[in-house]
């Protein structure tokens, strides 16, 4: 029977499980005995458990949080020998090394830790990458055929396997799809979602008077393949204007200096006498 503290420590790990699922894992306590726990480990796609499920259980002492629980896993995977407990640091082989603060999450963390590597330990067996991923395929068909599986996971218990909470989509660099639940502040030009359908009439979406003033770009004037049309006309005249002004400052400065030579002309004349 679990201890007061126990009961909930063990309660509240439940809670923080549903909000904060750690990746490729899942577990929830049996409804008469809070210290047994059926848990769910899945294969991540780049290791030789790709694909698979594995469904084990963790027994928790009445002294826990202060002493580490028992563990075994029944899924066959090529790595552990079903329904043997397993000995590993967060299990009860190992007592002293056992942290109070590691949780539910922790140790199911660590499992899979463990389990991914090659180290061989009570529990263990030894098998091929090939054999694994052999048991991998199996996993899911075998844990649906299994009575304590269906108990524990009745919604996992599908033609189709389903995924967990938490597949790790984040851990592998693809984050989660943005929620489709908008706030309206967050959408291109402040644009309102439209009413539900539960309203009586469905409005179209509508513009906030606050949002930001929207350039309309004009497209520009096509050029005229006609070169007499209307549309080259001011081109024209502005080019004739500029010749004119040319041609008036040369005839200027030469009219100029037309006069300035006479004037030089006449005024030698005048000295010679």
């Amino acid at each position: 029977m679990a201890s007061k503290a126990a009961s909930k420590r063990l309660s509240k790990e439940f809670v923080t499980m549903q909000k904060e699922p750690p990746p490729f894992v899942w577990a929830a306590p049996d409804e008469k005995n809070i210290l047994t726990w059926n848990f769910i480990i899945r294969g991540p796609a780049d290791s030789p458990y790709a694909g698979g499920e594995y469904h084990g259980v963790l027994q928790f002492p009445s002294e826990y949080p202060f002493k580490p629980p028992g563990i075994k896993m029944f899924t066959p995977s090529g790595r552990f020998q079903p329904d043997k407990k397993i000995c590993f640091s967060m299990s009860d082989f190992h007592p002293g090394s056992w942290n109070p603060a590691w949780s539910v999450a922790t140790i199911l963390t660590g499992l899979l830790s463990f389990m991914l590597s090659d180290e061989m330990t009570t529990g263990s067996v030894t098998s091929t990458t090939s054999h694994k991923r052999v048991f991998a395929l199996k996993s899911h068909a075998w844990n649906i055929s299994q009575a304590r599986f269906k108990e524990a996971f009745p919604e996992y218990c599908t033609t189709v396997m389903r995924d967990l909470p938490n597949m790790g989509e984040k851990e592998r660099g693809r984050p989660d799809p943005p929620p489709m639940n908008f706030p309206p502040s967050l959408l291109p030009n402040r644009m309102v979602l439209p009413k539900t359908a539960s309203s009586a009439t469905t409005s179209a979406p509508t513009v906030a008077t606050t949002s930001v003033p929207v350039v309309i770009p004009v497209a520009p004037t096509p050029q005229a393949s006609n070169a007499g049309s209307s549309l080259d006309k001011p081109r024209d005249v502005t080019a004739t204007a500029g010749w004119a002004a040319t041609w008036g400052q040369v005839l200027w400065e030469k009219w100029r200096w037309g006069v300035l030579i006479a004037l030089a002309v006449i005024v030698s004349r005048f000295s010679s006498q």
